[in-house]
């Protein structure tokens, strides 16, 4: 399982089509709107863009959303921001309870690019608020100026950017394929016919990190994923290549900023 793994034309995957929109071409008589969905089978949404802005998270599991090349991993504790107009796909597993509110352009401008969001009890408090029949005008609109008073950007970004170069992917492929692939950065420029300087600039120029960076972020994201669907955390460690479940423990709070226990119970 893995969030780049995302198989669209499967037989068990529904797929979903939505409009193509520009930012502000329609307009919209609310100031927030929420939605609230729990998923009974594998879903896909392809390729789209809303008039609005979008806020995802989730109330159970991990989904994922594509912008470009990078691949953000939406949680109950980090959200993603998605700006009006700007493309993208998403991909959440059967069983996730997903989550998602659309922004007039005059309520918030958080960023100008998708970025992570910090989803603490309060922003959810006042996101479940919002979605709660009887709130009347002016408490709706009080409730609509916290919740963008209280938004802010995450400290962790659970974020992987998939390397758009030829080169690379033989290693993407087996890293897809099994994320506990022990191959060494050494052992794959024996194996491509290139040097290990190679190797190493390529992931640079496509993501932004290391051959070695690059694999742990990508085994991360799989440990996600493991976690959502309740494996438990020595066979996660097992099965992303660590030694230990202590090793992955430290590595996943590294990465995420919370335990895979605590995640487990958000």
């Amino acid at each position: 399982m893995a969030p780049y793994l995302i198989q669209p034309d499967a037989p068990t995957t529904e797929s979903r089509r939505l409009p193509l929109y520009d930012a502000g071409s329609v307009e919209v008589p609310f100031g927030i709107l929420g939605m609230s969905e729990v998923m009974d089978r594998d879903t896909f949404w392809e390729e789209h863009s809303h008039p609005t802005h979008e806020l995802l998270w989730n109330d159970r599991g991990a989904s994922w959303a594509m912008v470009g090349q990078r691949i953000w991993t939406i949680t109950p504790l980090t959200g993603l921001w998605v700006p009006a107009g700007v493309r993208h796909s998403g991909w959440a597993p059967s069983g996730t309870w997903h989550r998602a509110a659309q922004f007039d352009l005059r309520m918030l401008r958080l960023s100008e690019e998708p970025v992570a969001v910090d989803v603490a009890p309060l922003l959810r408090l006042l996101l479940d608020r919002l979605q709660g029949e009887g709130l009347s005008g002016s408490s709706r609109g009080l409730t609509e100026r916290m919740i963008a008073d209280v938004m802010a950007p995450a400290e962790h970004e659970l974020t992987l950017r998939i390397p758009d170069r030829p080169l690379l992917a033989p290693i993407v492929d087996a890293v897809r394929a099994d994320p506990a692939d022990a191959t060494t950065l050494e052992q794959w420029a024996g194996r491509l016919g290139v040097s290990t300087r190679t190797v190493t600039r390529a992931f640079l120029a496509s993501t932004g990190l290391g051959f070695g960076r690059w694999v742990a972020a990508a085994r991360m994201h799989h440990a996600i994923a493991l976690i959502a669907h309740d494996v438990e955390t020595e066979e996660v460690a097992e099965r992303v290549g660590f030694g230990s479940s202590s090793a992955f423990i430290t590595a996943f709070r590294r990465v995420t900023g919370t335990t895979p226990g605590r995640f487990r119970s958000s």
